[in-house]
Protein backbone atom coordinates (compact mmCIF):
# COMPACT_ATOMS: atom_id res chain seq x y z
CA UNK A 1 0.00 0.00 0.00
CA UNK A 2 1.38 3.83 -0.75
CA UNK A 3 -0.67 6.91 0.57
CA UNK A 4 -1.69 8.74 -2.27
CA UNK A 5 -3.70 11.85 -1.38
CA UNK A 6 -3.30 14.88 1.07
CA UNK A 7 -4.06 13.72 4.84
CA UNK A 8 -7.21 14.95 6.19
CA UNK A 9 -7.53 16.67 9.66
CA UNK A 10 -8.18 14.38 12.70
CA UNK A 11 -10.06 13.98 15.36
CA UNK A 12 -9.74 11.90 17.72
CA UNK A 13 -12.23 11.36 20.88
CA UNK A 14 -11.05 10.67 23.96
CA UNK A 15 -7.62 11.88 25.84
CA UNK A 16 -7.07 8.86 27.65
CA UNK A 17 -3.51 7.32 27.51
CA UNK A 18 -4.45 5.87 23.60
CA UNK A 19 -6.13 8.79 22.24
CA UNK A 20 -3.49 11.34 24.16
CA UNK A 21 -0.76 9.67 22.72
CA UNK A 22 -1.87 9.28 19.49
CA UNK A 23 -3.16 12.62 18.55
CA UNK A 24 0.59 13.54 19.82
CA UNK A 25 1.88 11.07 17.28
CA UNK A 26 -0.08 12.02 14.46
CA UNK A 27 0.65 15.53 15.05
CA UNK A 28 4.12 15.14 15.52
CA UNK A 29 3.94 13.74 11.85
CA UNK A 30 2.97 17.08 10.12
CA UNK A 31 -1.37 16.16 10.98
CA UNK A 32 -3.77 18.82 11.73
CA UNK A 33 -5.32 17.25 15.03
CA UNK A 34 -8.63 17.68 17.08
CA UNK A 35 -8.06 16.25 20.67
CA UNK A 36 -11.82 15.70 21.84
CA UNK A 37 -12.63 15.36 24.78
CA UNK A 38 -16.05 15.55 26.90
CA UNK A 39 -14.31 17.88 29.07
CA UNK A 40 -12.75 20.39 26.77
CA UNK A 41 -11.11 22.24 29.48
CA UNK A 42 -8.66 19.24 30.54
CA UNK A 43 -8.18 18.59 26.35
CA UNK A 44 -6.77 22.50 26.58
CA UNK A 45 -4.84 21.57 29.38
CA UNK A 46 -2.99 18.41 28.24
CA UNK A 47 -2.40 20.04 24.56
CA UNK A 48 -1.18 23.21 26.61
CA UNK A 49 1.30 21.05 27.92
CA UNK A 50 2.56 19.10 25.05
CA UNK A 51 2.96 22.38 22.94
CA UNK A 52 2.81 20.48 19.51
CA UNK A 53 1.73 22.75 16.30
CA UNK A 54 -1.44 21.35 14.72
CA UNK A 55 -2.96 20.24 17.73
CA UNK A 56 -5.74 21.53 19.13
CA UNK A 57 -8.30 20.76 22.00
CA UNK A 58 -12.14 20.51 21.74
CA UNK A 59 -14.80 18.51 22.63
CA UNK A 60 -16.39 15.37 21.26
CA UNK A 61 -18.10 17.13 18.74
CA UNK A 62 -15.50 19.26 17.39
CA UNK A 63 -13.22 15.86 17.01
CA UNK A 64 -16.39 14.62 15.35
CA UNK A 65 -16.20 17.43 12.84
CA UNK A 66 -12.72 16.59 11.72
CA UNK A 67 -12.19 15.00 8.14
CA UNK A 68 -11.19 11.41 9.93
CA UNK A 69 -11.58 10.19 13.00
CA UNK A 70 -10.44 8.31 15.59
CA UNK A 71 -12.24 7.00 18.74
CA UNK A 72 -10.62 6.16 21.73
CA UNK A 73 -12.58 4.69 23.67
CA UNK A 74 -13.88 0.70 24.49
CA UNK A 75 -17.09 -0.96 23.38
CA UNK A 76 -17.65 -1.90 26.62
CA UNK A 77 -17.66 2.07 28.26
CA UNK A 78 -19.82 3.08 25.52
CA UNK A 79 -18.11 3.77 22.29
CA UNK A 80 -20.93 2.54 20.08
CA UNK A 81 -23.48 4.94 21.75
CA UNK A 82 -20.56 7.67 21.49
CA UNK A 83 -20.17 7.41 18.19
CA UNK A 84 -24.31 7.03 17.41
CA UNK A 85 -24.44 10.77 18.89
CA UNK A 86 -22.96 11.99 15.77
CA UNK A 87 -23.62 9.27 13.18
CA UNK A 88 -24.46 12.08 10.48
CA UNK A 89 -21.10 13.44 11.09
CA UNK A 90 -19.33 10.14 9.92
CA UNK A 91 -21.44 9.74 6.31
CA UNK A 92 -18.16 9.07 3.94
CA UNK A 93 -15.52 9.83 6.12
CA UNK A 94 -12.33 7.49 7.44
CA UNK A 95 -13.51 6.06 10.96
CA UNK A 96 -10.13 4.43 12.34
CA UNK A 97 -11.14 1.86 14.36
CA UNK A 98 -8.25 0.94 17.38
CA UNK A 99 -10.34 -0.60 20.21
CA UNK A 100 -10.37 -4.34 21.54
CA UNK A 101 -13.57 -5.63 22.57
CA UNK A 102 -12.47 -6.46 25.58
CA UNK A 103 -14.48 -7.55 29.03
CA UNK A 104 -14.08 -5.71 31.97
CA UNK A 105 -11.30 -8.15 33.47
CA UNK A 106 -9.51 -7.86 29.86
CA UNK A 107 -9.82 -11.87 30.27
CA UNK A 108 -11.60 -12.07 26.69
CA UNK A 109 -13.78 -10.19 24.01
CA UNK A 110 -17.72 -9.39 24.64
CA UNK A 111 -17.95 -9.62 20.80
CA UNK A 112 -18.48 -13.39 19.12
CA UNK A 113 -16.32 -15.72 17.43
CA UNK A 114 -18.04 -14.89 14.08
CA UNK A 115 -17.51 -10.96 14.28
CA UNK A 116 -15.04 -8.48 15.23
CA UNK A 117 -14.83 -4.81 16.84
CA UNK A 118 -14.09 -4.00 13.76
CA UNK A 119 -17.59 -5.34 12.27
CA UNK A 120 -19.51 -4.28 14.58
CA UNK A 121 -18.37 -0.30 14.02
CA UNK A 122 -18.82 -0.89 9.98
CA UNK A 123 -22.38 -2.29 10.97
CA UNK A 124 -23.64 0.57 13.10
CA UNK A 125 -22.08 3.00 11.33
CA UNK A 126 -22.43 1.42 7.29
CA UNK A 127 -22.14 5.30 5.82
CA UNK A 128 -18.42 5.57 7.24
CA UNK A 129 -15.50 3.92 6.00
CA UNK A 130 -13.92 2.10 9.04
CA UNK A 131 -10.34 0.57 8.46
CA UNK A 132 -8.43 -1.45 11.79
CA UNK A 133 -5.52 -0.57 13.16
CA UNK A 134 -2.81 0.12 16.47
CA UNK A 135 -5.14 -2.95 17.61
CA UNK A 136 -1.45 -4.81 18.87
CA UNK A 137 0.07 -1.39 20.10
CA UNK A 138 0.20 -0.36 23.90
CA UNK A 139 0.33 3.12 25.12
CA UNK A 140 3.91 2.67 26.09
CA UNK A 141 5.16 1.82 22.60
CA UNK A 142 4.10 5.30 21.70
CA UNK A 143 6.36 7.01 23.77
CA UNK A 144 9.20 5.09 22.82
CA UNK A 145 8.52 3.36 19.52
CA UNK A 146 11.37 1.65 18.38
CA UNK A 147 12.56 -1.34 19.17
CA UNK A 148 16.55 -1.21 19.37
CA UNK A 149 16.27 1.06 16.41
CA UNK A 150 13.71 -0.87 14.34
CA UNK A 151 10.08 -0.18 13.89
CA UNK A 152 7.19 -2.55 14.73
CA UNK A 153 4.34 -3.21 13.30
CA UNK A 154 0.68 -1.98 12.50
CA UNK A 155 -1.69 -4.67 10.97
CA UNK A 156 -4.15 -2.59 8.87
CA UNK A 157 -7.90 -4.14 7.84
CA UNK A 158 -10.68 -2.69 5.56
CA UNK A 159 -12.85 -3.44 2.68
CA UNK A 160 -12.52 0.05 1.10
CA UNK A 161 -9.13 0.14 -0.24
CA UNK A 162 -9.40 4.55 -0.53
CA UNK A 163 -9.99 4.52 2.78
CA UNK A 164 -6.76 1.69 3.74
CA UNK A 165 -5.17 4.78 0.89
CA UNK A 166 -6.37 8.07 3.06
CA UNK A 167 -5.35 6.58 6.09
CA UNK A 168 -1.85 5.51 4.94
CA UNK A 169 -1.72 9.26 3.71
CA UNK A 170 -2.65 10.58 7.28
CA UNK A 171 -0.28 7.83 8.75
CA UNK A 172 3.11 8.89 6.96
CA UNK A 173 6.04 10.00 8.60
CA UNK A 174 4.69 8.00 11.47
CA UNK A 175 6.83 5.43 13.39
CA UNK A 176 5.59 2.11 12.80
CA UNK A 177 5.87 -0.20 9.42
CA UNK A 178 2.27 -0.51 7.93
CA UNK A 179 1.28 -3.61 6.59
CA UNK A 180 -2.13 -4.33 5.09
CA UNK A 181 -3.68 -7.23 6.51
CA UNK A 182 -6.53 -7.42 4.17
CA UNK A 183 -10.55 -7.12 4.58
CA UNK A 184 -12.09 -6.30 7.40
CA UNK A 185 -13.57 -10.12 8.82
CA UNK A 186 -9.56 -9.95 9.58
CA UNK A 187 -9.89 -7.80 12.08
CA UNK A 188 -11.54 -11.24 13.92
CA UNK A 189 -7.81 -12.61 13.92
CA UNK A 190 -5.85 -9.68 14.44
CA UNK A 191 -7.68 -8.62 17.50
CA UNK A 192 -8.14 -11.81 19.37
CA UNK A 193 -4.36 -12.22 18.84
CA UNK A 194 -3.84 -9.24 21.04
CA UNK A 195 -5.08 -11.63 23.83
CA UNK A 196 -2.56 -13.96 23.03
CA UNK A 197 0.39 -11.64 22.99
CA UNK A 198 -0.77 -9.71 26.01
CA UNK A 199 -0.65 -12.79 28.26
CA UNK A 200 2.42 -14.05 26.64
CA UNK A 201 3.68 -10.21 27.32
CA UNK A 202 3.11 -10.34 30.72
CA UNK A 203 4.51 -14.21 31.00
CA UNK A 204 8.03 -12.62 29.79
CA UNK A 205 7.80 -9.02 31.48
CA UNK A 206 7.45 -6.91 28.49
CA UNK A 207 3.62 -5.82 28.86
CA UNK A 208 2.92 -2.60 28.27
CA UNK A 209 6.35 -2.10 26.11
CA UNK A 210 5.84 -4.31 23.44
CA UNK A 211 4.31 -4.95 19.69
CA UNK A 212 5.49 -7.19 17.45
CA UNK A 213 7.08 -7.16 13.40
CA UNK A 214 6.41 -9.90 10.76
CA UNK A 215 9.91 -11.41 10.51
CA UNK A 216 10.96 -12.98 7.11
CA UNK A 217 13.43 -13.23 4.55
CA UNK A 218 12.85 -13.51 1.13
CA UNK A 219 13.65 -16.40 -1.26
CA UNK A 220 16.70 -16.80 -3.28
CA UNK A 221 16.55 -16.68 -7.00
CA UNK A 222 16.27 -19.89 -8.03
CA UNK A 223 15.56 -21.70 -4.62
CA UNK A 224 13.87 -25.15 -5.01
CA UNK A 225 11.71 -25.20 -1.62
CA UNK A 226 12.05 -24.67 1.40
CA UNK A 227 15.02 -26.37 3.03
CA UNK A 228 15.78 -29.12 4.78
CA UNK A 229 15.29 -29.66 8.45
CA UNK A 230 17.98 -30.12 10.23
Amino acid sequence: MSPTSPAPELGVLGAGRMGLRLAAMFARAGRRVVLGSRDPERAARLTAALGLPGLTPGSYADAARAGAVLPAVFIRDGLFDLLGAFAADLKGKLLIDISNPFNADYSDYITPWDSSGAEEMQKRFPRARVVGAYKHVYWEVFDEPLFEGTPSDVLVVGDDEDAKRAFLALAEGTPFRYLDAGPLINARTVERLTLITGRLGRQMGYYPRMNWRLLGEAWQEGRKGPAAPV
